[in-house]
């Protein structure tokens, strides 16, 4: 497989206007409040299995020494002892599922969050993994955590924040000038496409029309939904190539009936592995994947 540069796309029209605050962190979403009910709706369900099946091919793939595993993706278990430990950020990182996974395999991991309560949920998971002696917590801004404790990082995860700050540029400027050289950056987003299509299945056509995509308050919904030509014009500006983009749940959240969307898991995971790399299902997934190498070339 080619690794490619990052294309830098004509921006679309007619983009809703979104707010701005010049220190990017007045206004950042806390989940202090929600954080149970992520756990609950998202992380506990088929949902939250989807994402991390994606999240851990993808890595397989292109840094195989963060796992271990053979054949199909296996989400817990497996030999580590051949793993190389890895230097681990997980930016933003909420309740820590998919870095205490990486921490089972031997890796050194930082976790930093603005919320409380998700730091909770992520030390419990460590708990139950067993992991605590291979994870740190800080209870900080992701832009606080890289001023005051500079470090080099062989893998940062930002996963489901650009969708929440209101300055995605400056957080992933300051997340790059984080990477060791060669390191790499695992990069997901709500994408506005993938709303777009879940209204319209619900012939929410007036939302469409009034480009209102911004979830109301106490919602699960992203108060930022993202281009995907935003995201790739912002990393189209930073050294870093692109090696991988993969959809997240490309079709689960389309399923309208709540009872056929927990029909045979197994086999919806297996299509949404197989359709997460192929258009057009990945550029309807809710969520993209964006994985990248930093590389000054």
């Amino acid at each position: 497989m080619s690794i490619r540069r990052f294309p830098i796309l004509p921006k679309p029209k007619n983009l809703p206007k979104r707010s701005s605050i010049p220190n990017g962190k007045e206004g950042d979403r806390n989940f202090d409040d929600l954080a149970h009910r992520f756990k609950r709706n998202v992380y506990d369900r088929l949902k939250g299995d989807i994402r991390l099946a994606v999240l851990q091919r993808d890595l397989q793939q292109w840094l195989p020494e963060a796992f271990n595993f053979d054949g199909a993706v296996d989400l817990h278990g497996g030999d580590f002892s051949a793993c190389k430990p890895l230097k681990i950020l997980d930016a933003g990182g909420g309740q820590a599922q998919f870095s205490c996974l990486l921490a089972e395999q031997g890796h050194q991991v930082t976790v930093c969050d603005i919320s409380s309560e998700m730091l909770s949920l992520a030390r419990d998971n460590a708990a139950q993994l067993q992991v605590e002696d291979r994870m740190t917590f800080h209870l900080e801004s992701i832009q606080d955590f890289c001023a005051e404790h500079p470090q080099s990082f062989d893998l940062i995860l930002c996963h489901a924040v650009v969708e929440w700050v209101v300055e995605p540029q400056l957080l992933l400027e300051r997340l790059v000038s984080s990477l060791k050289n060669d390191g790499h950056l695992s990069l997901t987003y709500y994408n506005v496409n993938g709303i777009k299509m879940k209204n319209l299945l619900r012939a929410n056509f007036q939302k469409i029309l009034d480009e209102d995509y911004q979830g109301y308050r106490g919602s699960l919904t992203p108060t930022f939904p993202r281009q995907p030509e935003d995201v790739h014009q912002w990393l189209a500006k930073l050294p870093l190539e692109l090696l991988a983009e993969s959809g997240i749940r490309c079709f689960h959240d389309y399923i309208l009936e709540p009872d056929q969307r927990v029909l045979e898991p197994e086999k919806q995971l297996e299509l949404e592995l197989r359709f997460s790399q192929q258009e057009p299902w990945r550029s309807l997934g809710r969520y993209i994947h964006v994985f990248s190498k930093q590389s000054f070339a």
